[in-house]
């Protein structure tokens, strides 16, 4: 399903403009200096080339052959270098992403992740983090699906992310239950 998105163009979650909490994140009063950077779920690299654009060393990663080759062109058109891998991101043992993320950044990958393999997405992004990073997180609540497994929320965050202290759930402006979450590395 997922695929079909990107073969027929644009998926209908990608405006081509920047999360502007990501932006606040990079941008705003309490912005994080530049790092590196591990966007996932990357898909078409909007978030990517913003942030290679504003000084992060990024890598993004992306399931879907089809987003991550977008994701390249994108990149390459903006003249933005960034590391774009297609792999899964609950296996990043797996994939040369490397270590010492500063930011971590997720628009609604981890909320459709089954639930048996969110603790290896937590555990590959926890081993991955300086102390102090930070994942800021978008996921839509478990009351948005009818499958009984998507979606998120804070007592889950605080539970599979040992390590991390939730220091923000702020709700999105979705007509179904969405949150924007804030996670610091101890």
């Amino acid at each position: 399903m997922l695929l079909a998105y990107y073969t027929s163009g644009r998926p209908p979650w990608d405006n081509g403009v920047p999360a502007p909490e990501l932006a606040d994140t990079v941008e705003g009063p309490d912005a994080l200096p530049p790092g590196r950077a591990l966007d996932l779920g990357c898909g078409t690299g909007t978030n990517a080339v913003y942030l290679a654009r504003h000084g992060w060393d990024v890598v993004g990663v992306d399931l879907i052959d089809r987003a991550i080759e977008q994701a390249r062109t994108k990149a390459d058109a903006a003249g933005q270098r960034a590391k774009l891998l297609c792999g899964d991101v609950t296996r990043l043992n797996e994939l040369a992403v490397g270590d010492g993320f500063s930011l971590f950044f997720d628009l609604s990958c981890y909320c459709g992740i089954p639930r048996h393999r969110r603790d290896a997405y937590a555990a590959g992004v926890t081993r991955r983090a300086v102390p102090g990073a930070r994942l800021l997180m978008f996921g839509y609540g478990p009351e948005g699906f009818d499958d009984g497994w998507s979606g998120v929320t804070a007592d889950e965050m605080r539970t599979r992310f040992t390590g991390w202290d939730l220091t923000d759930v702020t709700p999105g402006t979705n007509t179904v239950p969405t949150y924007w979450f804030t996670l610091h590395r101890r």
